[in-house]
Order: structure tokens, then C-alpha cells, then sequence
């Protein structure tokens, strides 16, 4: 059975557009390692062990691509509620501990970009904070212990 990926429409059509420029790629490494084998003895050929590789590499890059454009499942924001913090919902919180407050919106792993305020789903602060409701406190079991959170909005 194929994995689920859960995203916006923006992250699906940028998973999309970086499909299509490594797709682009292709005959450009190809042509990098048909140049390296043209110089000869190719088990000293340093130009053409890293033409391949960068090949290997891109392929991958492009097998994974494929992978999550087929499991995407596109969340329509306009469904989505802020009764409770849920995938795709901006979340207010505060550490108990310490009194700091953050914002975060739920994303899938592909969009995560902490320094752009998107947490992933599968982070411990985001899996203890699904679910739950504006005034709940809820414990997020993170590397440095146990971190007590206060909700305090849910937004879309």
C-alpha cells in the first residue's frame, strides 16, 4: 500500500515544478558522463565516477518525487476547522516552563521549514498538539525531557 502524504496545493505544485526541472537534468548529466567516458580508462576516471554519481543522486531525487506526488493527498483548507489543531491549521502556544510563546502551522514533511514557521506533522511538539483545543495544556515529549504547552489559538 502506498504511503499518504498530506499537503497544501502549493506544496504538491512545488513538488510538481522540482519534478519537472530534475527531469530537465537528466540529459544534461548524461551528456557529463558521456564526455568523462570519452577520455578513457574509466577505472581512474574521477570526472566520470562523479558524473554517475550525480546520477545516481538525481534519479533518486526523482524516484522520491514521483513516490510523493502519487501519495499526495491535497487537504482543502476551506474544510478545515480551528475547533482543534489539525494538519494545515496555524497553532499559538505557549511553554508552560518558561512563559515563550510560538506559532506554527502544521504542515506535511515535505513543506516542514522551521525557519519559515512550518512544523511537521511527525515533530513530537506538532503529534502533541493534534487534537487538542484552544486552553488545553499538552505534553510533547522532546529530546530535552518532558515540555508542558499551552494552546492558546488555532487559526486556518
Amino acid at each position: 500500500m502506498a504511503q499518504v502524504y498530506y499537503m497544501s496545493q502549493e506544496g504538491l505544485d512545488a513538488l510538481k515544478k522540482e519534478l519537472e526541472e530534475k527531469i530537465a537534468q537528466r540529459p544534461i548529466i548524461a551528456a557529463a558522463i558521456a564526455e568523462a567516458r570519452e577520455k578513457g580508462d574509466l577505472s581512474e576516471n574521477a570526472e566520470y565516477d562523479a558524473a554517475r554519481d550525480a546520477q545516481g543522486l538525481l534519479e533518486l531525487r526523482i524516484s522520491t518525487l514521483r513516490e510523493k506526488i502519487a501519495g499526495a493527498k491535497v487537504v482543502d483548507s476551506s474544510k478545515l476547522s480551528t475547533d482543534k489543531v489539525s494538519i494545515l491549521t496555524t497553532v499559538k502556544f505557549r511553554n508552560v516552563a518558561n512563559k515563550f510563546e510560538m506559532k506554527y502551522t502544521i504542515v506535511g514533511d515535505s513543506e516542514a521549514d522551521f525557519s519559515k514557521g512550518k512544523l511537521s506533522v511527525n515533530t513530537p511538539i506538532a503529534k502533541a498538539l493534534l487534537g487538542h483545543k484552544v486552553g488545553e495544556i499538552v505534553e510533547a515529549k522532546v529530546p530535552q525531557g518532558i515540555m508542558k504547552l499551552e494552546i492558546l489559538e488555532i487559526s486556518i
